[in-house]
């Protein structure tokens, strides 16, 4: 019997339940649902629609049914077409009348809000956390390679030597945006929808505030209509996924790439790394593929729900059951790529001496030698073209940079900047990659961090 039976002479179809029904993948919402609907049990009892017995009644009953789940031994029924059906459907069975209370003043159309809200604002913070350990992890290798450099790259070109630990902090700064989008998220996400019942309230005393502060939410509903039928927490949660997914890409695509032979700036550990089932001298960076190839299913999850969401008249429609499954996909598959990229940073091997031998690249101080002759007065663009003259005759005599310049007019004058290092040492604008900006860098990075583990853990 569904919870609409009075109305209908006739069952619901097969076809129609087998595309209606939920309870397939939405019974991982069971500890959600039923800690939404023990507050809502405790709403009724200070509204006076319980007595203290019923809601004592309802609460242990609940814990059962809880601990059903937790222990694996809870049966659906073959009536229980999503999880908020079945708990209810279970808790009645043990309760008797009074579990037929469970409901009053609630529709499944707040129930779900604010299950999926409860879901959701956990999700968030386990993302955040997971993150951080990420940026701990990256952390900990620039702290393990103190004083390494490597080529910093545009258009994946050698453009000017930086410090590995400098290289690293320009993922970790922005994976601290991904922290911060999360955490922003769940601003928005901590309000309770409990209360707006279907679509426009009760006519029973509800005090909509009780469930909220008891679900720890910074506040109830303003909008009834708004309030069964928002999903702008899932989007910007989902988003928030996305881009983080994004940043993930790059840095398993760069993992790939360091991992080469051709490249060698690093190797992974054997555990994290996979072979061939046909070349026995392969060691593949799967870790970092996959997590490449995940963020292509982020970003898809989020288009899905945004597509969906488009054409939807207020307020409650059934399309809004679309928002579940790309929520659970992503949550789930973000966490996965989280804890494999930190565990293969903490498995990484950096070659410092080959990212050495390339990131000094003579041609790299092209722009160290147009910065002089700009210190000696020269307009930049002239300069520029000075410097870039030299490259050009290097490369197509074959000649070294430093020869060349060497024997030219003043050449004498340039002739410290091709010592090791040099270039690299004479960054010294704040927010650069040399050493004499990098602990002013890196006191920024561990305050944001030790704020953002606080806000994380509120």
């Amino acid at each position: 019997m569904t919870l609409w039976s009075g109305r209908f002479s006739a069952s619901m179809d097969q076809t129609l339940w087998d595309l209606s029904e939920s309870f397939s993948f939405d019974h991982v919402l069971y500890a959600y649902d039923i800690e939404g609907s023990k507050a809502h049990v405790q709403g009724l009892g200070a509204a006076g629609l319980l007595t203290p017995d019923e809601v004592a009644t309802l609460t242990t009953t609940l814990d059962l049914v809880q601990r059903e789940f937790d222990e694996g031994v809870f049966e659906r029924a073959a009536t229980d077409e999503d999880i908020h059906m079945a708990i209810e459907r279970r808790a009645t069975e043990i309760a008797g009348p009074v579990g037929a209370k469970i409901h009053t003043a609630r529709s499944r159309n707040d129930q779900v809000a604010t299950t999926l809200r409860l879901f959701t604002r956990a999700a968030q913070t386990q993302i955040a956390a997971a993150t951080l350990e990420l940026i701990g992890q990256l952390l900990a290798v620039s702290d393990a390679n103190a004083g390494a450099l490597l080529p910093g790259y545009t258009h994946l070109q050698r453009a000017q030597p930086v410090l590995l630990s400098h290289h690293l902090n320009a993922h970790v700064v922005a994976l601290t945006r991904d922290v911060e989008r999360l955490l922003d998220a769940r601003v928005r996400t901590n309000r309770s929808p409990l209360g707006a019942g279907a679509v426009a309230g009760t006519s029973l005393p509800i005090a909509p505030d009780v469930p909220a502060a008891a679900l720890g939410f910074d506040q109830s509903f303003i909008n009834s209509m708004d309030a069964v039928s928002d999903r702008d927490f899932v989007a910007e949660t989902l988003f928030a996924i996305a881009l983080l997914g994004v940043h993930l890409s790059r840095m398993g695509e760069e993992l790939v790439l360091w991992t080469t032979a051709e490249f060698g700036f690093a190797t992974l550990g054997d555990d994290f790394t996979t072979g061939s089932s046909m070349l026995p001298q392969k060691k593949n960076s799967d870790v970092a593929e996959l997590a490449r190839g995940k963020s292509g299913r982020l970003v898809g999850n989020l288009t899905a729900l945004l597509v969906t969401l488009k054409g939807l008249p207020l307020s409650y429609n059934r399309d809004l059951q679309e928002d579940k499954e790309p929520l659970f996909d992503s949550v789930r598959q973000v966490l996965l790529v989280l804890s494999a990229l930190t565990g293969a940073y903490g498995s990484l091997h950096f070659n410092a001496e080959v990212a050495a031998a390339a990131a000094n690249d003579e041609l790299l101080v092209a722009i160290d030698i147009a910065e002089v002759l700009v210190g000696e007065g020269m307009p930049f663009r002239q300069a520029h073209d000075v410097a870039g003259h030299f490259v050009g005759a290097a490369v197509r005599e074959g000649r070294s940079l430093a020869d060349v310049v060497a024997a030219s007019e003043g050449g004498d004058r340039f002739a410290h900047l091709f010592a090791p290092n040099a270039a690299l040492l004479r960054r010294q604008s704040p927010g650069a990659s040399g050493p004499a900006p990098a602990a002013t860098q890196r006191a920024r990075i561990d305050e944001l961090v030790r704020l953002l583990q606080l806000n994380t853990q509120q």
